[in-house]
């Protein structure tokens, strides 16, 4: 076991990182695993930086109510995306045009015409630098992809 493995595992057993920012910090210590350049398998990720697996969603809020606190912890995995947008070609094109217009009328402006899966690898990209933190007096909400 490597130094750098075992101090991470030891904060972890310690209780000063979750288990999440544990993972995180292993993954990013075996993407760096003294490669240079661009992902060999052509991902367009650097090597240094894994290609996102999971759009996590987190709230924390104090807000009082009859439950107590209330905390929301969503990972939605990149697959299920990827999959959901190979389903969207198989649509008949009116139930297209049936959801589309469901979804104008509901403040949604997205067209699954344009929906196609080579351009969600570039979306998938993006989300890698997405990162949303909401801090208010008793509510946090942090979007983020790992």
């Amino acid at each position: 076991m490597s130094e750098d493995r075992r101090t991470i595992l030891e904060m972890l057993a310690a209780g000063r990182i979750t288990a999440d920012e544990a993972d995180r910090l292993l993954a990013a210590m075996e993407t760096r695993g003294g490669r240079s350049g661009s992902d060999p398998a052509g991902s367009g990720y650097p090597a240094n930086r894994a290609a996102p697996k999971y759009l996590r969603i987190s709230v924390d809020s104090e807000e009082p109510d009859d439950d107590g606190p209330t905390k929301v912890n969503i990972r939605v995995p990149m697959q299920l995306l990827r999959a959901g947008v190979r389903l969207a070609s198989i649509i008949p094109p009116k139930a297209r045009d049936e959801v589309n217009a469901a979804m104008r009328e509901n403040g949604v402006p997205f067209d699954l015409h344009q929906l196609r899966p080579e351009n969600l690898e570039e979306l998938v990209e993006h989300l890698g630098d997405l990162q949303v933190d909401v801090d208010e007096k008793r509510t946090k909400v942090r979007i983020f992809c790992e």
